[in-house]
């Protein structure tokens, strides 16, 4: 039987790239877009969700379940970054990217489960972040939004495990994606205190995304653990360095390790 996928975030991207290397293996792939009318030519069915909004949520999905009769795997692909200064960074700006970070993949998951309890089958793969396992400095909201869904992943598998319903994350670190443009940036002001260091974080942040790898490599990440029996809890896709940060700070003192992360960004 051909596995019916969803994936928010699905028009660009490293959603875009999943839902082709998906279609291209044998599956039934939906992706989402806020403005599916933009997408004729994708490779797999474009549907309206809005991550922000409950009720386009269950409605795609419902009218997934009507014309497929299951929903085996969701990728909660649907993102947004945020930079700034905490301080500068408007409250409503805050909101707004947990809604869609956070709140936006809990509701997705909150509507899709009645229908894998009912299948007694069922993969959700979050897609967070490798800054989500670090406070950055101006990501911070970025990687408190990411850590959050890292965190309420580990919460779910226990709660799931007794209806045959999978959960696991992964984190990329930094792709060649479009993810920079569609960033909500706080404004460099003039006369802000933290003009000269925001800048240039902000400019090594843009390179690090121009310079970043294929996302096909997290396309292949992606179907092995759709393929995999019992996924694990954390999966890491990026440069080694990337990765490799990780493990520093599991093992290096605090203040050595912010230490580190300040001289990466020359602050």
């Amino acid at each position: 039987m051909q596995k019916v996928v969803l994936i928010t975030g699905g028009s660009s991207g490293i959603g875009k790239a999943i839902g082709e290397h998906l279609s291209q293996n044998g599956f039934i792939v939906y992706g989402t877009s806020r403005n599916p009318e933009k997408y004729t030519e994708s490779k797999f069915p474009i549907l309206k969700l809005d991550v922000k909004k409950v009720e386009t949520i269950t409605e795609t999905i419902n009218a997934i379940i009507q014309k497929e009769g299951r929903v085996d795997v969701v990728i909660n692909n649907a993102g947004a970054g945020i930079t700034g200064a905490i301080e500068e960074i408007p409250e409503a700006e805050i909101k707004a990217n947990f809604e869609i970070n956070f709140f936006g993949p809990i509701n997705v998951i909150k509507a899709v489960l009645p229908q894998m309890r009912k299948q007694q089958s069922g993969l959700i793969i979050n897609i967070t972040s490798i800054a989500g396992y670090m406070g950055l400095p101006y990501r911070g909201i970025y990687s408190a939004s990411k850590g959050a869904l890292e965190l309420i992943t580990e919460s779910f598998r226990m709660e799931l495990k007794d209806f045959n319903i999978k959960m696991t994350n992964i984190a990329p670190g930094d792709f060649a994606t479009n993810i920079a443009a569609g960033r909500y940036h706080a404004p460099l002001k003039e006369d802000s205190p933290y003009k000269k260091p925001y800048g240039d974080t902000l400019e090594l942040m843009n390179t690090h995304v121009d310079s970043g790898s294929d996302p096909k490599v997290m396309a292949d990440v992606v179907l092995k653990v759709i393929n995999t029996k019992s996924p694990k809890i954390h999966y890491k896709v990026g440069a080694f360095m990337q990765k490799f940060s990780i493990v520093l700070k599991r093992i290096l003192p605090d203040t050595v390790y912010e230490k580190m992360l300040m001289n990466h960004y020359k602050l």
